[in-house]
C-alpha cells in the first residue's frame, strides 16, 4: 500500500496500459480519477477497481487544454487534492497521415522479399502525410501531457505539496522504428521530462518518464502482423512485453520509494534499446 491517501490521475485509462496503471496504483492504495475520451471506457475501468465508489471516472479529450484543466479541477475537488498524475493517453494515427498508404506499402515489400525477388517498393509514409494527421498525432501524445503537466503543477503549487508526474513515452523514442509524428512526440516526452523536472524540483515535484517497449495492447494489435513479429524477433527476452509489467515501473515512480529519481527514464522494453 505504497500510495494509500494518495490522489492519482491517469490518462487514458479506459483500456490498454492506462488501465494496468490504473488498477495497479488503486492496488498499491491511491484514490484514481481515470480520464479516457470515452466515459463509458473510463467507468468499465472504475468497475474492475478496488472500491470502485472511492474512485472517478470522467469523459476528457486531453488534445483539448480546457477540457484538461477542467477535469483535472473536478478530480482535485472531488477526490481530495492530487499527488500523482500518468499521462499515458496516446495515439499512433490520425485522419489522412498516410498510415494507410504505409502499411500497404509494407504488405507489398514484404510480400516482394518473400517471393525471393528485388524489393522495389518504397515504405513511405511522410510524403502522403496531411498536416491534420501530424497536429492530431502531436496534439494528443505531446500537446496532451503537456496540458496534463501544467494542470497538475498549477494544483499541486497551489497545495504546497510535491508530487509526481509521469510521461509514457516509447523505446521509438531511441530506435526511431514507427511512424513518425508517433516518433517525434514520443521523444519530445522525454525532453518535455527533462526541462520539467528541473524548473519544478525546487516545489518537490518529480517528473520522470517510462518508456516501455512493444507491449501487448489493443493499439499494439492495430499495426500489421508481420510488423509484430519482426519486432518480437528484436526483443532480447523474446517476447511482448505486458501492461502489468510496465505498471509495476510506473508504481515505483509513483511512490516515496523513488523520492531521489527526477528527469530520468525507465525503460520496461525486454532489453530491446538502452537509455
Amino acid at each position: 500500500m505504497r500510495l494509500q491517501h494518495k490522489i492519482a490521475i491517469v490518462t487514458g485509462a479506459g483500456r490498454g496500459m492506462g488501465r494496468a496503471f490504473a488498477l495497479r496504483l488503486a492496488e498499491e492504495g491511491a484514490r484514481v480519477g481515470i480520464l479516457d475520451l470515452r466515459e463509458e471506457d473510463a467507468a468499465a475501468t472504475v468497475a474492475l477497481l478496488p472500491n470502485p465508489e472511492q474512485h472517478l471516472a470522467l469523459a476528457c479529450n486531453v488534445a483539448d487544454s480546457a477540457a484538461i484543466n477542467a477535469a483535472f479541477a473536478h478530480v482535485h475537488a472531488t477526490l481530495g487534492g492530487l499527488h500523482v498524475v500518468v499521462n499515458n493517453a496516446g495515439t499512433g494515427t490520425g485522419p489522412n497521415d498516410g498510415t494507410a498508404e504505409l502499411y500497404a506499402a509494407m504488405a507489398k515489400r514484404h510480400a516482394e522479399l518473400a517471393a525471393g525477388g528485388p524489393a522495389v517498393t518504397f515504405v513511405d509514409q511522410t510524403l502522403h502525410m496531411q498536416d491534420e494527421g501530424w497536429r492530431a498525432v502531436m496534439g494528443v501524445n505531446l500537446d496532451g501531457a503537456f496540458w496534463g503537466c501544467r494542470a497538475a503543477i498549477r494544483l499541486m503549487a497551489q497545495d504546497g505539496h510535491g508530487g509526481s508526474l509521469i510521461n509514457i513515452s516509447s523505446s521509438s523514442a531511441q530506435s526511431g522504428e514507427g511512424p513518425v509524428h508517433y516518433v517525434t512526440s514520443k521523444a519530445a516526452l522525454i525532453g518535455l521530462t527533462r526541462g520539467l523536472a528541473r524548473e519544478v524540483a525546487a516545489r518537490g515535484i518529480r517528473v520522470n518518464t517510462v518508456a516501455p517497449g512493444p507491449t501487448d495492447t489493443p493499439l499494439m494489435r492495430g499495426i500489421p502482423q508481420e510488423w509484430i513479429s519482426s519486432l518480437e524477433k528484436a526483443i532480447p527476452l523474446g517476447r511482448l512485453g505486458r501492461p502489468d509489467e510496465v505498471a509495476a515501473a510506473v508504481a515505483f515512480l509513483a511512490s516515496d520509494e523513488s523520492s531521489f529519481i527526477t528527469g530520468s527514464t525507465l525503460t520496461v522494453n525486454g532489453g530491446s534499446y538502452f537509455l
